[in-house]
């Protein structure tokens, strides 16, 4: 076996021999990343390190001079406790170095605990097992669209490196359903089945036969020795092929490499130890000293860099040639660009009875007509989400029909929502998906991982409060609102009508670092007397008065269908100076100017007081000491929604009884 003490003749060794001193220094890195930090994951990078090695060194496409190339393979490791792994590939292709390596896990450096779409080359923040998957099947989707509606120039394929923690994750299953549903054939996955998990060996928790459950999604599905070098390239060459997502089963051994530990469950999420790793360097071949890195490796790790320049420099000239072409360009700027003209609105009758669910399906009609990057669907509720027309004019994507624009996710919330991070991840697309607000707890991990990720996403949430009526208190989100305004850089809006609406939308496309949630009216509330640019301006700033006076006594602050309430109850105590702030999204308004702020909700000489169908927890940081909160405490009923409000307080007279009692305590 060539080592260290041979590189001087590296160039006379065989190809096989480079390969495999590579990844010997791979693992190197690998241990001595963990060892220096004494935390993270030694044993599956170890694992995972053959077939990863192979891909980045001879298949992946991807520009060496720029990590966000449009046109780029995307590798998304969905296993992202391995990410020494990816952090050992990165500083080879000159994206990351040594020093970034030596302060793996350590506080402002470019090599955290799991990876972040921050660092050039990585695709996305995996972590939270299974969600990486999700991803990928988004952003497979998003290439397979493109490459049919823009332009064939867009044709790259996704990667995943997953693990045993992952398949266990049941999003995993539902996005692989997408995915095979779809024919999504540019996604290969490599599962690294290695039967070793932080608690012991996988066969304690789970004997699934992923092979068979896989070929009944519709994969394309090969079992091979993940460390053998051969069957990896085959594989992967047939995967490029074949006309179904592939999944490859690698079986590995843990820790794959170590002089003692192979296949030790233990060396799952801990360093190994310093004998194990100076026995380890010996059998590797490497010398005992840390962050061994020679020229000659990293040279061989790039040798396909000529030849990726050249690809990038033929497909940016096809791109300019095209461009040529004024209505090619204008499509290409729409979306891979992500330019956007003035979008025109939709018009709504003011004092017309309209549901804030009915006005973002107008809306969307309206969008999507002039938006060809705008995509989506729902989870199995169009008619509920006011979808459907979107879904018949557009037709669904699937293997068939490409160019469909509708997205049938099926009842899979959170898989939905995880393949709506990826489509955002990738670029080139707005993606929307609508669902109940009470099932918003089913999408919670891909919401915060796409704050987290500042993906712009749209989450329409109908159904938003005990107005869902007979359906009952499963099916109405009583906590869920405070829930989401919970996660930071997620936007939550809940409009006040059918304009607020349309401005809460147009808001979500045009900004591009946050997803964004629509919590939606079943019920009919009335079309606010104003003008749709004073509507925008006031949604702009997160909040904003709707009824105003000088001085006022009482403010009375509002979202969504409470908004109405309020002046509802406004006109019934006019012996008060009253005024009525909308507040669509908090959000938005916290960012606003404290001048601008105290104006609106002046902390002195006005009683505040909140009213909003839900846990009233949240509101003291507006109402203060003395105001008071109109909400729901507690959980709904089965029963028409007119009579849920009789019930619950919710009508002008209840409401406006709740305020003079408060009033006369304070008195």
């Amino acid at each position: 076996m060539r080592s260290y003490l041979d590189i001087d003749t590296f160039s006379e060794w065989t190809n096989e021999e480079q390969n495999q001193f590579a990844l010997s220094v791979t693992k190197g890195l690998i241990i001595d990343m963990v060892r220096k930090a004494n935390s993270g994951h030694s044993g599956g990078p170890m694992s995972s390190a053959d077939f990863s090695q192979i891909l980045f060194t001879e298949y992946l496409n991807f520009d060496p001079s720029d990590p966000e190339w449009f046109n780029r393979d995307r590798f998304v490791l969905s296993a992202g406790h391995e990410s020494a792994l990816i952090y050992a590939i990165l500083t080879q292709l000159g994206w990351l170095n040594i020093d970034d390596l030596q302060k793996f896990r350590q506080l402002n450096s470019r090599t955290p605990g799991h990876p972040e779409v921050e660092i050039p080359g990585v695709e996305a923040t995996t972590g939270p097992l299974g969600q990486g998957f999700g991803m990928a099947v988004g952003m497979a989707t998003a290439e397979s669209m493109l490459r049919a509606s823009v332009s064939e120039l867009i044709d790259h394929f996704t990667y995943v490196v997953a693990g045993d923690g992952d398949f266990q994750e049941p999003v995993v299953l539902g996005a692989a359903s997408m995915a095979g549903h779809w024919g999504l054939s540019k996604l290969i996955v490599f599962y690294d089945s290695n039967n070793a998990q932080i608690s012991g060996k996988v066969d304690r928790s789970d004997s699934t036969n992923y092979a068979q459950v896989f070929e009944g999604f519709g994969w394309h599905v090969q079992e091979i020795d993940g460390h053998n070098h051969e069957e990896i390239r085959e594989a992967l060459e047939k995967a490029q092929v074949v006309d179904r997502p592939s999944l490859i089963i690698g079986k590995t051994i843990m820790a794959m490499g170590s002089a003692t530990m192979e296949g030790d469950y233990e060396t799952h999420g801990a360093p190994l130890p310093l004998d194990e790793i100076a026995k380890t360097k010996e059998k590797l071949g490497l010398p005992s000293e840390p962050f061994y890195l020679p020229n000659e490796v990293i040279s061989h790790f790039q040798n396909r860099f000529n030849s990726l320049k050249e690809k990038v420099i033929d497909w940016n000239e096809s791109v300019s040639e095209s461009c040529k072409d004024k209505n090619f360009k204008l499509l290409w700027n729409n979306t891979v660009k992500e330019e956007l003209d003035n979008i025109d609105l939709p018009v709504f009758e003011r004092g017309a009875s309209i549901a804030t669910r009915k006005a973002f399906g107008t809306t969307l009609d309206e969008f999507a007509k002039q938006l060809p990057s705008l995509v989506g669907g729902s989870a199995d509720l169009e008619p509920s989400n006011y979808t459907g027309n979107f879904a018949s004019t557009y037709g669904d994507f699937s293997k068939d029909n490409r160019l469909g624009r509708n997205l049938a996710f099926g009842v899979r919330e959170f898989p939905m929502a995880a393949a709506m991070n990826g489509i955002a991840l990738h670029g080139g697309l707005i993606p929307f998906g609508g669902t109940f607000l009470v099932f918003a707890d089913y999408e919670r991990p891909a919401l915060r991982l796409g704050a987290i990720q500042n993906c712009r996403v749209i989450h329409e949430f109908t159904h938003d409060s005990f107005w869902v009526g007979e359906d009952g208190p499963t099916h109405q989100p009583i906590e869920h609102a405070m829930a989401l305004r919970a996660i930071p850089n997620l936007n939550v809006f809940r409009p006040a009508d059918a304009q607020e609406t349309t401005a809460c939308f147009k808001m979500s496309i045009e900004q591009k670092s946050s997803p964004n949630a629509l919590l939606l009216t079943r019920q009919g509330v009335k079309v606010l007397d104003q003008s749709m640019e004073k509507t925008i301006d006031g949604v702009s700033k997160g909040a904003y008065d709707v009824t105003n006076c000088d001085n006022p006594e009482l403010i009375l602050l509002a979202t969504g269908s409470e908004v109405g309430l309020a002046m509802e109850v406004s006109q019934l105590m006019q012996d008060k100076k009253v005024r009525v702030v909308s507040m669509p999204c908090w959000e938005i308004y916290e960012k606003q100017p404290e001048d601008y702020k105290s104006l609106l909700i002046p902390k002195r000489g006005a009683m505040k007081v909140s009213i909003e169908a839900g846990i009233t927890m949240g509101w003291d940081k507006y109402i203060g000491s003395n105001g008071l909160s109109i909400g729901l405490d507690h959980y709904g009923a089965s029963a028409p929604g007119k009579d849920l409000a009789e019930e619950f307080g919710f009508t002008a007279t209840k409401v406006e009884a709740k305020i003079r009692e408060h009033l006369n305590k304070l008195l």
